[in-house]
């Protein structure tokens, strides 16, 4: 950690790089906060800057020179000036001393903490500014007293000044990846953005003073579990930015540092006004409106962490204590007055009313708090909330990853449960605990037993509700059914039992493909949510599953992208509340995936199964997401330690998952080059698809095995019933089953594959890129490409052109039917092809390589044959090399980024060619990295 990459910043720096070698001589000023990284952008940009046209200066400004003539110069300037000058004489003297040294090239001087400079530097730097062919560019820091000449250059029109924003998410999140050697998952990077507030030193500080069991790293992903380390040199720092504090000021911060956000007016009966309006005019205070309330927090999350740490425990607890009597005198009217209200009571000593803390265990839960609801829970138990209290803290404890002692919670209650209302709440927790936190099968007919003993409607629907969704994941799928609908029967059935049997009739009804009824049960779900929140907050787990289900299969990217943009994921994330944070993972790196986005389809998967490493619900759905992604990049050993640990950590009582992780094991085969076992499975697959009635799934595991086939040549059909009908067929009879725009486009891609004309593909291709799949889009655009090719015809050019702007879309991409589209270009093939697609003649060509002109045009001859192009005026179309590379962007070196695409070239599974084998086809080669 001792170096940290330089990361993001690129519109800045690019600016910098401008006003530094462009052609209007203008500079260009940053100015921003303390550790915001402007003294690193400046030396970046310095070091871009060619030293043969330009003499670059750079100087550093500080406190030590600020009181010395020419001090802050004192690094570019000679050592003693001639005697006898005059003020103005030593500032032409050192233009001089410049402009001299510069021998002709254009000036550029650099000024860090140009606000440190002292006066003779100040002048001297604004009389260069004025100075033809030369350009100043520096950093300044906001709050500091400027020199009048260093003020003046903006005023005076000579440079421009920027205000460089501290970095945002994806930066913080690229800037940690770069430290630590790997991804971090998404909840702990924005959590550190929001400390550090995007400063990257502040970052650094966090990161470099985490304890070591509190910043790990599972499946390759780091995570971040602790509080903030403040280290002496992260809190030297706050100290420096929050300076000297009145009494007065010091007790404002401190009743916000606990009780942020924190009302105005509340904050003003508390302390004085005057000593608010004091902190809010020095920074140290953010007051902000919040609908009817004007809501007061600390300007730097930091400056919190900093307070409580520093406050001695007897004037926390009378703080708390204080915060928490002022919001019962004002009667805790909005939403989260009670939540805060009990921590405030809890945190205090002050916490008597167990019915209090029970309430609030119960909002924070509804918030998806796992942490605070649990800890809230326990006090409550520990007040004598009893069997309520019990109950609510093994439900949480569950969804912390730690069943047995939710189950040990339990039992130690049941003697309280006789009563038949508690009997129902006590009987269906026990029975989600031990079905999914402890993978007990034998659950469901447990409480199917049960279940008949009872004589109300309403404990009973509620049993049946829970008894439906479990034999749902275990493809007891009849019952399910039966069971579901006859809570929705039943009068008698509270809310939530209604919605959770709604949840399974829909997680059911997506799986089958019927997409709009199961569309619509989900949007009755999500409008009944104000009535189920309280009382089944997880039922939102069985919400998000059917409904990632529907968008899964109907392969509607947008909708994933709005589920996973919802209230929910912050939620979840914020709240540690991992089931659902690890699902909306795996349905990112799901849609990242057909996106052709496979570096983060990747690390989004790593991110899900590093979340859900310590519960075996979705843990096998997520190592099957990464192992379809690692398939998609060609990466086959990653693919297949992937499909390993999925097999491993697969829970039994899900099987409702199966088609998606025995489609991955196809897709790992065939990445590992036994593309006939592949075939041979997921035909398999699809009679057992079949058979079940899931005809969603069965849709797109036909369409796994047209991808297959069309990477076959010639192509030829795969039976998936004992031979009498083809996959064409089978995908054309779905097209009646199953809803939404994608069955038509898969069948007529099928049928295209086997016989059709190459216009159906590249109309298919089309299809399929307005619904943003750009994997399988470029895969028919690639068929198309090869039956072209194979005819000699002349649209095979245009064709190609359509395949490159496909990939262009996408990273690094390796599946058999893309390979179709790759002309297998030996290297001095590829040399040949380049040059001529240059221009230059067969001669010429022959000259540079020590060829002969007859082996050079043999060589062409070679190459048009396999490209598909008559001669060289289709070349640079066919090669899909942009004009202005100067090189193969996929040669060594060459830049790759996330527009990297990777084809290993020839039959699939072959590994990456040699020196003196097929080459990955231009602009199609190369890591990405960064």
């Amino acid at each position: 950690m001792s170096r940290w990459d330089f990361v993001g910043r690129r519109a800045e720096l690019d600016r910098l790089l401008v006003a530094a070698t462009g052609a209007t001589e203008r500079g260009l000023f940053l100015s921003g906060s303390a550790g915001v990284g402007k003294s690193r952008l400046l030396r970046e940009a310095l070091a871009a800057v060619p030293a043969d046209r330009h003499a670059v200066w750079s100087v550093s400004a500080s406190a030590t020179t600020a009181a010395l003539p020419f001090g802050g110069m004192v690094q570019v300037l000679p050592a003693e000036p001639p005697e006898g000058l005059s003020p103005a004489g030593v500032l032409r003297w050192a233009v001089g001393q410049l402009q001299q040294r510069a021998a002709g090239r254009r000036i550029v001087l650099a000024v860090d903490d140009a606000h440190l400079l002292d006066p003779p530097s100040a002048a001297l730097v604004h009389l260069v500014a004025r100075v033809e062919n030369t350009t100043v560019i520096g950093t300044l820091r906001d709050g500091e007293q400027l020199p009048l000449p260093i003020r003046a250059l903006w005023t005076d029109d000579l440079v421009d000044r920027v205000e460089l924003a501290p970095l945002g998410p994806a930066d913080t999140a690229g800037l940690l990846a770069a430290i630590l050697g790997g991804p971090v998952d998404a909840c702990s990077a924005d959590r550190l953005w929001r400390l550090s507030g995007g400063n990257p030193l502040l970052l650094r500080e966090l990161v470099m003073g985490a304890p070591a069991d509190e910043l790990t790293r599972t499946y390759g992903v780091w995570r971040w579990t602790g509080r903030p380390a403040l280290a002496p040199s992260l809190t030297d720092l706050i100290d420096t930015r929050i300076g000297r504090l009145t009494p007065g000021v010091r007790a404002v911060l401190e009743l916000v540092a606990f009780g942020e956000p924190l009302g105005l007016r509340l904050l003003d009966q508390a302390v004085e006004p005057a000593d608010v309006e004091t902190a809010e005019e020095r920074g140290l205070i953010a007051v902000e409106p919040n609908d009817r309330r004007t809501d007061v927090r600390l300007a730097h999350p930091l400056y919190g962490e900093m307070m409580r740490r520093r406050c001695p425990v007897s004037r926390t607890r009378r703080l708390q204590a204080r915060l928490a009597e002022l919001l019962e005198a004002a009667g805790a009217r909005r939403r989260d007055d009670l939540l805060r209200v009990a921590v405030w009571r809890l945190d205090s000593g002050t916490a008597q009313d167990p019915a209090l803390l029970l309430g609030a265990a119960a909002q924070a839960f509804a918030r998806y708090d796992v942490p605070l609801a649990t800890r809230l829970a326990r006090a409550a138990l520990d007040a004598d909330g009893g069997f309520d209290a019990a109950e609510l803290l093994a439900t949480l404890l569950m969804f912390a990853d730690r069943p047995e002692e939710a189950i040990a919670m339990l039992d130690s209650v049941a003697q309280d449960a006789a009563e038949q209302a508690r009997c129902v709440r006590w009987l269906t927790v026990r029975g989600m605990v031990s079905y999914w936190g402890l993978s007990r099968e034998s659950t469901v007919d447990e409480i199917a037993a049960r279940g008949t003993e009872l004589t109300d409607a309403a404990g009973r629907a509620r049993v049946h509700a829970f008894e439906a969704i479990m034999r749902l994941h275990r493809l007891d799928t009849a019952r399910a059914v039966r069971l579901a609908q006859a809570v929705l029967d039943r009068p008698a059935a509270s809310a939530a039992a209604r919605e959770l049997a709604r949840c399974t009739l829909a997680h059911l009804q997506a799986a089958q493909g019927q997409f709009a009824r199961s569309g619509a049960a989900i949007g009755q779900v999500q409008a009944e949510a104000a009535r189920w929140r309280a009382d089944m907050p997880y039922l939102q787990l069985a919400l998000e599953l059917a409904r990632g289900t529907r968008l899964a299969l109907a392969g509607d990217l947008a909708g994933i992208d709005a589920i996973v943009a919802d209230e929910f994921a912050d939620l979840a994330g914020a709240g540690d509340f991992r089931l659902g944070t690890g699902y909306l993972g795996i349905l990112r790196a799901y849609a990242a995936r057909l996106r052709g986005s496979s570096g983060t389809a990747l690390k989004t998967a790593l991110e899900a199964c590093a979340v859900l490493a310590t519960s075996r619900v979705y843990a096998g759905l997520a190592h099957a997401e990464r192992a379809q992604a690692a398939a998609l990049r060609g990466d086959a050993a990653h693919a297949a330690e992937a499909m390993a640990e999925a097999d491993r950590t697969h829970a039994p009582g899900m099987a409702v998952l199966y088609p998606w992780l025995e489609q991955a094991r196809g897709a790992v085969l065939a990445a590992g080059g036994d593309q006939a076992g592949a075939t041979k499975h997921l035909a398999a697959l699809a009679d057992r698809l079949r058979d079940d009635g899931l005809a969603g799934h069965e849709l797109l595991v036909l369409h796994d095995l047209v991808r297959l086939d069309a990477a076959a040549a010639p192509v030829g059909p795969t039976c998936t019933d004992g031979g009498r009908r083809t996959v064409a067929q089978r995908l054309a009879e779905l097209c009646e089953r199953v809803d939404g725009p994608l069955p038509p486009l898969l069948a007529r891609y099928a049928r295209a594959a086997v016989a059709g004309p190459a216009d159906d593909l590249l109309a298919v291709a089309d299809g399929l890129a307005a619904l943003d799949l750009r994997v399988w889009a470029a895969e028919a655009a690639a068929t198309a490409v090869h039956r072209l090719r194979g005819g000699r015809s002349g649209a095979a050019v245009a064709a190609h052109g359509r395949l490159g702007e496909l990939l262009g879309r996408c990273d690094q991409v390796d599946t058999p039917a893309l390979r179709l589209g790759e002309p297998a270009l030996t290297d001095r093939e590829w040399e040949v092809a380049r040059l001529a697609a240059e221009g230059v003649t067969s001669r010429a060509i022959g000259e540079r390589l020590f060829l002969s002109s007859r082996t050079v045009d043999n060589h062409l001859h070679r190459i048009y044959h396999k490209l598909g192009v008559t001669g060289r005026a289709e070349l640079r179309s066919a090669l899909h090399w942009p004009s202005s590379s100067p090189d193969h962007p996929g040669s060594p070196g060459s830049p790759g980024g996330d527009g990297g695409r990777h084809f290993p070239g020839g039959d699939g599974g072959r590994p990456r060619p040699g020196p003196d084998e097929g080459r990955s086809f231009p602009g199609q080669g190369g890591e990405p990295g960064r």
